[in-house]
């Protein structure tokens, strides 16, 4: 899908950055203290600042573009059937800030017609917001790219749940993956996206996702020059339940062997 750069986008990816300094604020106050953590339904924790952080960006959306819809991670759908919606997670990789380890980050993306129009990957603590709008991405400002890398043999690859990963049933493949590539890591959430956005990983894999986990990846993914599909190659915005995002030169590379 080929989106193109418009004044609109500008002034969506000024409002991103808005969006994730406010957000980050609330964020910031709560980070290594002593925040209670409670568990949802699927047994994934939740804090006083997810919750919070999702109130701030949803009044701030709801006061700029009222007719938008939103949907949150902690509070659902809102207007989800117009033509712009919101795609909001408040701290992607909250194990990772519950436990004071700074490798998570506020995700937000714009959907125009259900497809990504724009997004962006936030973290107020390590000082990073990388925009993307499918053609070009920027962080804190300066271009971000993927970096050139041709084989699997001189990739780096991370993931956020190596166990998850390895219990997939691509799991076997996955491991074969993994003892293809130079290095495996596990520096994970959208952390490892923005690694990837920025040319300092090739490869990034993710085998259980939601709407709001990799919707607003893709334009930051694409606009830096990379290629963001599910485990099978189809498109993630139909099918938006994995993550396998890489430069493309070994893009057809991990999903062939992840599907051999």
């Amino acid at each position: 899908m080929e989106n193109n750069f418009t004044v609109d986008n500008d002034a969506f990816m000024k409002f991103l950055d808005l969006l994730a300094t406010e957000s980050g604020r609330v964020v910031a106050r709560y980070y290594q203290t002593d925040v209670s953590v409670e568990s949802k339904a699927d047994a994934t924790p939740v804090t006083v600042a997810d919750r919070l952080a999702e109130e701030k960006l949803r009044a701030l959306i709801g006061r700029e573009f009222p007719d938008h819809g939103v949907i949150g991670e902690e509070f659902g759908e809102t207007n989800a059937d117009a033509e712009y919606v919101w795609i909001v997670d408040p701290i992607d990789g909250t194990k990772s800030f519950v436990a004071g380890v700074p490798l998570f980050g506020t995700l937000i993306g714009l959907l125009r017609g259900g497809e990504p129009l724009v997004g962006v990957i936030a973290n107020p603590i390590l000082g990073f917001t990388l925009c993307g709008d499918n053609r070009r991405a920027l962080c804190n400002g300066r271009p971000a790219s993927c970096r050139p890398c041709d084989s699997l043999s001189e990739a780096v690859l991370s993931t956020t749940s190596p166990l998850s990963s390895a219990r997939h049933p691509q799991g076997k493949n996955f491991t074969r993956l993994t003892e293809q590539v130079k290095l495996y890591r596990g520096w994970g959430d959208c952390y490892g996206y923005y690694l990837l956005a920025t040319g300092r990983v090739d490869i990034m894999l993710d085998p259980a996702m939601k709407p709001w986990d990799i919707l607003p990846l893709i334009p930051v993914i694409r606009g830096a020059g990379g290629v963001i599909t599910t485990w099978r190659g189809d498109d993630p915005v139909k099918d938006p339940t994995s993550a396998a995002a890489s430069g493309p030169g070994v893009h057809d590379a991990v999903i062939g062997l992840l599907n051999a």
